[in-house]
Parts: C-alpha cells; structure tokens; sequence
C-alpha cells in the first residue's frame, strides 16, 4: 500500500502515529472557549463574594445588637449598677467584651468585636438612646444601636448603613 492508499483506509479522525497532539486551531478553539466560560464565571462569583460579605454583615450586627439587649436586660433586672443617664445601655462596645462584675463573676456579653465584612475593620457606627434614629453621629452616652459605616448598596437596593 502507497501513503495514499493508507490516508484513504484510515477512519476519520484517526491519526498515524507520528502525528500527537493538537493543531494550532484546535488549540486556539480550545483557549477561546476557556475564555468564553471563565468571563461568564467571574460575575457570579462576584457576586457570591458579596452575598457572603452581606449574611456576615447581618450575623455581626445581630450579634453586637443581642449582645446590647443581653447587657440591658441584665442592668433592668439589677445584676449590676450603670450610670444613671445611660438608661441602663453599655457605655460602649468594648464594655460588652471586657464584661461587668456581677456578684464576683465577670460576665461577658461578647467574645470580640467583629469586623465589618464591607470595610474591613472594627470599627462600627453607634447611637445612643438620645440620638436621632438616622443619626450618624454617636452622642456618646451610651450603646442603643450599632451599624455599618460603609456607604455601599446591598444587593437588595438598601445602603448597609441603614441595616
């Protein structure tokens, strides 16, 4: 049989054995259909990264805002003294981590403070029972709420500030 003869015998598809690997266009389909799926992939992955970010956000200020009503419910119930214009609220956020004296126990309403998953740092917005509820700036006397001071929008619309 001639080389001829042998290229019109074998199936298609089939190679002779000195010709592995890929051509130059297979490789170029190759790569652009790689490209293709991975600029589809990186938006949702973004916007994973977000929606993660804003469950911990959520899970954060829950915690620091029960940790806040532990430490109230608490001073209602006279397991300890506060000061008298605080409404029973803590004088901060650290007051809820290094804990107060009851009854020669330390008791402590949270581990740490978090970090805010949308600035990065630990460093969160306060009002006290005399602010204005809106207010972004503390007065001082005491721990009513706490927020985000990040001005980015959610996926819902809302700014975080405002959770």
């Amino acid at each position: 049989m001639s080389a001829t003869e042998t290229d019109i015998a074998r199936p298609a598809g089939l190679r002779p054995a000195h010709e592995h690997g890929l051509s130059l266009v297979e490789l170029i389909v190759t790569v652009a259909i790689l490209t293709i799926l991975a600029s589809a992939a990186i938006p949702v992955a973004r916007f994973e990264v977000k929606r993660e970010n804003e469950r911990e956000l959520r899970r954060d200020l829950w915690m620091m805002r029960d940790a806040i009503d532990r430490y109230k419910d608490a001073a209602d119930r006279g397991a300890f003294q506060t000061k008298v214009d605080s409404q029973n609220y803590p004088p901060d956020l650290q007051t809820l981590v290094n804990g107060v004296e009851v009854q020669g126990k330390k008791l402590k309403f949270l581990r740490s403070i978090p970090v805010d998953p949308m600035t990065g740092q630990a460093d969160w917005g306060l009002r006290s029972m005399q602010d204005d509820p809106d207010s972004t700036s503390w007065g001082g006397q005491n721990v009513f709420d706490v927020y985000s001071k990040s001005q980015g929008t959610a996926l819902d619309g809302t700014k975080y500030s405002t959770w």
